[in-house]
């Protein structure tokens, strides 16, 4: 219709025709986005640079690093850290376990700025978990042996490898025993304000390091930035949880 209109407004001609083939393309454009919106937006969006912004007012940068949102005349950055721990409270003393608390409560003390730790724990199937943690173990076996191979070896890197390997031979040894295998997902999450978006990136990215040398050094556990979809996920972690193991299992890998 829109293309006809034009044909009939502009009299014919190349005007006319011109005219009536930007109004057909503007026609199929809008047809396009009505009706696939939820697959042309996101393309556009990651094409060129443009923010993405949810009807809640949360907006998504470019670099997908934080989740910001005006309030006022403030910006406000959330930054999300996936906590990996590789020791469980079970196989330690009672007395490794009050002062594995007193660390945590001392590093956690030295913060002066909110921050949210939330965790999710369920029990996993046992039909196919054996073989994934035996593969696991392998895996980590693998990158101890090449870390140690290496002229200059890390230390970091070795201490992180064994323990890693130590936790994958323990779930191995429990199930041996008849222990239902549990599984928890531990991230941290902390906002900071600005006067501006650069100024809150700023300050949650410096909140972040903070939690992240204090949480590693506290629980002896690895801690990451998360950013893009695994960043997006905890975010709607904090609005709905998956409803089954073997969701939450899908989710995080």
């Amino acid at each position: 219709m829109a293309t006809v209109g034009a044909l009939i407004n502009a009299g014919g001609g190349i005007f006319g025709i011109l005219a009536a083939v930007i109004a057909g393309l503007c026609s199929v454009l809008t047809l396009l986005l009505y009706r696939y919106s939820y697959f042309l937006v996101p393309m556009v969006t990651k094409f060129s640079n443009i923010i993405v912004v949810s009807e809640d007012g949360y907006e998504l940068p470019p670099g997908q690093e934080v989740i910001l949102k005006k309030v006022g005349d403030s910006y406000y950055a959330t930054k999300f850290l996936a906590v990996r721990i590789y020791e469980s409270a079970s196989e330690k003393s009672l007395d490794e376990n009050i002062i594995y608390s007193e660390y945590f409560e001392r590093a956690i003390s030295s913060v002066n700025f909110v921050a949210k730790f939330s965790m999710m724990v369920y029990v996993k199937d046992m039909g196919d978990y054996k073989m994934k943690i035996e593969t696991r173990k392998a895996e980590a076996q693998l990158k101890l042996s090449r870390e140690r191979d290496k002229s200059d070896p890390d230390v970091l890197n070795l201490d992180r490898f064994e323990r890693e390997v130590a936790m994958w031979e323990s779930e191995i040894e429990k199930m041996a025993k008849g222990f239902k295998p549990m599984a928890a997902v531990s991230y941290i999450m902390t906002t900071a304000d600005g006067v501006s978006k650069e100024s809150a990136i700023a300050a949650v990215k410096s909140q972040a390091n903070e939690l992240r040398a204090t949480v590693s050094n506290a629980l002896n556990a690895e801690v990451d930035e998360l950013s893009g979809d695994e960043m997006l996920r905890c975010f709607e972690w904090e609005y709905m949880i998956p409803n089954s193991a073997e969701k939450l299992g899908e989710q995080v890998g």
